[in-house]
This record gives C-alpha cells, sequence and structure tokens, in this order.
C-alpha cells in the first residue's frame, strides 16, 4: 500500500530524511517513534505532499506521489489526523466529518458544500464508529479535546482512503482518552482494510497497537519490527542519549520545522 525508496528531505541545508526505505501493507497498523525531529511529521507530509520530498520514490495506493499532478487524488486515498484536530469549531459535528466527503465532490460542490443522502449517511456511519453520533447536531467546539480528535478520526474515514496517516494524534490527550482513539484507529485496520501510519513518542501505546514499530533517528531508520522483538538496545538507537523512555509530557514533535499548512477543503 505504501512503498518507500530512498526518500530524502532536506530544509535548507538541514537534512530532515536521509534515505528512508518502507514498506507498509494493506491493513497494517505501523507506528513511527522518535525524537523531536527525527523525522516523523516530515514523512508523513511527504507520504500525503504536504511537503514535496527532494528525491526518492514514493508510491501509495498506486500513485507516484512524488510527481502527481492530482494531489488531490492523492489526498483522497491517503487521509490526515493532526495532533490538534483541525476540525472548524463552529460547524456542527456532522458538517465537519462531512467535509471529508468533499474530495470526491465535484469543484462546484465543494464550494457550495452540497452534500447528498448518502453522503449523510456515511458520516453518520463514522460518527457511529467513533461513538459519537449523538453529538452530531453540536457545535464542534462544545466538544472535549478527546472528542474533537475523535471526530477527526470520523472526517477521516468519510474520505473513504486507503491510508490514514496519524501525526501525534494523542499527545494532548490522557491515558484514558488516547488508548480509546488508538483503539479506534487500529479498529479501522482491522475491519475496514486501512493502512494506519501513526507518529507517536509513547513507546508504550506503540507496543501495546503497532503491528509494527518503525524508529527513525536523526532522520535515518534505526528500527524495523514487531513490538515483541524491540529490545532496549533498539531504544537507545530511537532515542540516543536517552537513559529511559521519552517523557511523554515534555516531547514535542518535529512539526516545528515544517511550514503551517492550513485545512482546506
Amino acid at each position: 500500500m505504501i512503498r518507500i525508496s530512498q526518500l530524502t528531505k532536506h530544509y535548507g541545508d538541514n537534512p530532515v530524511l536521509r534515505g528512508i526505505d518502507l514498506e507498509v501493507s494493506a491493513g497494517e497498523f505501523v507506528v513511527v517513534l522518535g525524537q523531536s525531529g527525527a523525522g516523523k511529521s516530515t514523512l508523513l507530509r511527504c507520504i500525503n505532499r504536504l511537503v514535496q520530498a527532494d528525491s526518492g520514490t514514493l508510491n501509495v495506493a498506486g500513485i507516484d506521489a512524488l510527481t502527481c499532478s492530482d494531489t488531490r487524488a492523492l489526498r483522497r486515498q491517503a487521509a490526515m489526523i493532526f495532533q490538534h484536530h483541525n476540525v472548524v469549531p463552529r460547524l456542527s459535528v456532522l458538517k465537519n466529518v462531512l467535509t471529508g466527503c468533499l474530495g470526491a465532490a465535484s469543484t462546484f460542490t465543494s464550494i457550495l458544500q452540497l452534500f447528498s443522502r448518502e453522503d449523510v449517511a456515511l458520516a453518520m456511519q463514522c460518527l457511529e464508529r467513533v461513538e459519537l453520533a449523538h453529538k452530531a447536531h453540536q457545535r464542534t467546539d462544545a466538544l472535549s479535546g478527546g472528542q474533537m480528535q475523535r471526530v477527526g478520526i470520523a472526517r477521516a474515514l468519510a474520505q473513504r482512503p486507503k491510508v490514514i496517516l496519524a501525526d501525534e494524534p494523542v499527545a494532548s490527550l490522557d491515558p484514558k482518552t488516547a488508548r480509546l482513539v488508538l483503539q479506534y484507529l487500529r479498529d479501522a485496520t482491522r475491519e475496514l482494510g486501512i493502512t494506519v501510519l501513526c507518529n507517536l513518542h509513547q513507546v508504550d501505546y506503540a507496543r501495546e497497537f503497532g503491528d509494527r514499530i518503525v524508529g527513525l533517528a536523526h532522520g535515518r531508520m534505526v528500527f524495523d519490527g514487531d513490538a515483541s522483538s524491540m529490545t532496549e538496545a533498539d531504544l537507545q538507537r530511537i532515542y540516543p542519549g536517552q537513559a529511559t523512555e521519552p517523557d511523554t509530557a515534555l516531547a514535542a514533535t518535529d512539526n516545528a520545522m515544517i511550514p503551517a499548512t492550513p485545512l482546506r477543503f
């Protein structure tokens, strides 16, 4: 579903990705671990062209993501879930989820946001999957942070994607809510066959939910295997210079190096 070979990306003179090779199968839940600045967010944003890679090959659901001119078609296949929700607070929960349907709509329909009965039915099914159907007609700004993230998952599912890219989706959530959000994502792989590539800082969550763990350090892949095979030595390569697992309360992403990209419908 995702095939990456020798992918590189620089920001100015700073190399962020240094020859990444990665293959992810359909329906696989892969967690990407790494320190701040390791390249995790850049990797995900290269996959759906929010960031343009410099070189290498990158194929997503049969689309050449490095050279394709139709980024809209690419992003229909690779939905994105952001750390800070990126919902529209003044819209209802249902309308936020319905925006996930716009990628497959005509330009005229997208501008006027004309949704069919089928679109509404799909959006409600996605809300039911994350147990928020009863909130469908509430304003989204009335929700908790965890509920907003579940709206983000429902919106991604409404795209009917083949891949979901989740960039630190539980960074600001309490442990109970974080596990619930990750469970919904894992259910998407099990029940819908969607491939999930998820950036995390929390090693315990990676071990609990990931089918496979990929470790990045200084823009290079230093580990690729299942959770049970990851040793303390592997963690030291992923988190060089740290004697223990990363402090999840203080951890940040490498988003600081990435130009802000507004959410467009």
